[in-house]
């Protein structure tokens, strides 16, 4: 998925992936995404109004409360109006400190599912619930297995500019989305990353040496499998572009696909069967998990 080079055919910029393909509730299904949510909508708002009424009701002015928990009373201001994100443990704090019973922290995950782009939501959830992931990534090494340094170098080269506090945004959510690798029963994750990703020094040769010991530590967690898509091979059922196959405790699997800021969700059993089919001819004709490895380790001594 990508979540713009993030559920992971994160690149930078990544590219997408018979019937009227069946509409999942909630799931972006094709076409043009939704666009960003306005300043001050939605779940923000919702969010900020609660906020305020809970922190009138227990009779804190703005600049008491923000005391209280740590924060500037311009940015609880901003909090309260729905500009900006809150974190997760000024939402924690603030259901506790104003006695809120709960009902700030129900909203929580929906908060949580802000920071990432429109186009992204559906796929974080369903990345979270996964049992089963697979990532064929052609731009970017996938979001998944970004370093900090890496993800910012990533943030840094979109086009048009991204401002600091959306960056600060991304970078967040998308290390957020790394707790997939703590989960318990663990995720099967599977990744094939092509060659030219790993010889794009994005950030320059430091960021990129860290993110390389960064991928060789995690090809070797029990639950992941690294692969190495080479430049020299002459087959590749990838030439389509990076895609991400998720599969659901239910066993149903849903394939997502995104390219310049517009994103696919493919839940149509036999559309859906076709890529499953070639993320398998893939990973056949890439590398090995161990002469994967063995070839980050190579890369690693040249750069």
């Amino acid at each position: 998925m990508n979540e713009s080079t993030g559920v992971d055919n994160e690149g930078a910029g990544a590219s997408g992936l018979g019937e009227e393909p069946q509409r999942e509730p909630g799931l972006a299904t094709g076409a043009e995404p939704e666009p960003p949510p306005e300043v001050g909508s939605g779940i923000l708002r919702v969010f900020g109004r609660q906020l305020k009424r809970f922190r009138m009701r227990a009779g804190l002015e703005r600049p008491e409360f923000a005391s209280m928990v740590g924060y500037s009373v311009s940015t609880i201001a901003a909090y309260e109006q729905g500009r900006r994100i809150p974190p997760p443990r000024l939402i924690d704090q603030a259901d506790e400190v104003l006695d809120a019973g709960g009902v700030l922290l129900e909203m929580k995950e929906e908060v949580a599912r802000a920071q990432y782009p429109a186009f992204f939501r559906d796929a974080a959830r369903l990345e979270a619930e996964a049992v089963e992931l697979w990532v064929y990534a052609t731009h970017a090494v996938p979001g998944l297995l970004q370093t900090e340094e890496y993800m910012r170098a990533v943030f840094g080269m979109w086009r048009p500019l991204l401002d600091e506090e959306t960056v600060e945004q991304r970078v967040a959510a998308r290390l957020a989305r790394q707790h997939i690798f703590d989960r318990k029963p663990a995720a099967l994750l599977s990744f094939v990353i092509d060659e030219a990703v790993l010889r794009r020094p994005l950030g320059g040769w430091e960021v990129m040496r860290g993110q390389l010991e960064h991928l060789r530590l995690a090809g070797e967690f029990r639950n992941v499998e690294i692969q190495v898509m080479p430049l020299d091979r002459e087959d590749n059922a990838g030439v389509d572009g990076p895609f991400t196959v998720l599969q659901r405790a239910e066993g149903d699997q849903v394939a997502y696909l995104e390219a310049q800021g517009r994103s696919t969700m493919v839940s149509e059993r036999r559309e859906v069967q076709g890529i499953v089919s070639r993320y398998g001819i893939v990973r056949a004709q890439a590398l090995s998990p161990r002469e994967s490895l063995a070839f980050v380790e190579k890369l690693l001594g040249e750069v």
